[in-house]
């Protein structure tokens, strides 16, 4: 793999930033914002959000022109002491923006890094074969999971509309959960908690976990993501399978997820 000092990645925490590097045809330089470090990937800059407009101009010192964001991160304390004048007049919208939500603050931050001169790709621009086409992965697929995942889906489409989360569980078409600010291991996690009592007979189909993009999100970045510990998650909470949006769902790990899904009994399907 070549080195692009061209290209430049944002990484935050989790396996995504690693995985990402390694679906791409050159090494990007690599950045993370202070306290949220990648697994398995080594970080050539670290930054501070109170020093964001001398990490703009550092990137652009390196001859970076296009940036890319992967991984998780989350709203970090500021220190007042360590804003240097330029970030100061950048901070007030960024600080509205999160006081609006997720959506609002990523608009914004995509917004300075253009307004700095750099262009924003996507993961499908860098590294497509991250988000699979529509298909059945592994298992079989019924018309009541088929029906499931139809209920599903309109329930993310609504919690998508309002900036919640991206997934949602769907049993006989009753919704046992839906992912908020907390995340997807903390929701199977709740459903597998559930008391029988709880949830339906699961003779009748053991529903699935559906996972989508938000409508109208820029897909340049927070695209949703699944792995092998998601389908381990949703075989704990007694789940039939996992569904997700062919297309717009980033898969860590795709022959591992299709190889766990046929040992653990579940489906993976891209739903078109």
């Amino acid at each position: 793999m070549t080195a692009d000092p061209k290209t430049a990645l944002i990484a935050g925490r989790g396996a995504l930033p690693a995985a990402l590097v390694a679906a791409m045809t050159s090494t990007p330089l690599v950045a993370a914002m202070k306290g949220f470090v990648p697994d398995g990937l080594a970080v050539d800059i670290e930054f501070r959000v109170e020093r964001l407009a001398p990490f703009l101009r550092h990137l652009g010192d390196h001859g970076v022109e296009r940036v890319v964001f992967a991984g998780a991160v989350q709203r970090p304390s500021l220190d007042p002491a360590l804003i240097d004048p330029a970030t100061a007049t950048l901070l007030p919208r960024l600080m509205q923006a999160m006081a609006a939500g997720d959506d609002a603050t990523l608009r914004v931050v995509i917004e300075l890094f253009v307004e700095a001169g750099f262009a924003i790709a996507g993961v499908e621009d860098v590294a497509p074969a991250l988000l699979p086409g529509a298909g059945v992965l592994a298992g079989a697929v019924t018309p009541r999971d088929e029906a499931d995942a139809a209920r599903a889906a309109a329930i993310v489409a609504a919690l998508g509309s309002v900036d919640v989360g991206q997934g949602a569980v769907v049993v006989q078409g009753l919704c046992l959960a839906v992912e908020a600010l907390p995340g997807t291991d903390a929701m199977l996690a709740g459903v597998a908690a559930l008391t029988p009592g709880l949830r339906p007979d699961p003779g009748r189909g053991r529903g699935l976990f559906y996972k989508a993009a938000k409508p109208g999100q820029d897909r340049r970045i927070d695209l949703p993501t699944l792995g092998p510990a998601t389908l381990r998650a949703a075989a704990a909470a007694g789940l039939g399978g996992v569904a997700f949006q062919a297309g717009s769902v980033i898969c860590l790990d795709l022959p591992e997820m299709k190889r766990l899904a046929e040992e653990l009994g579940l489906f993976l399907w891209a739903r078109g």
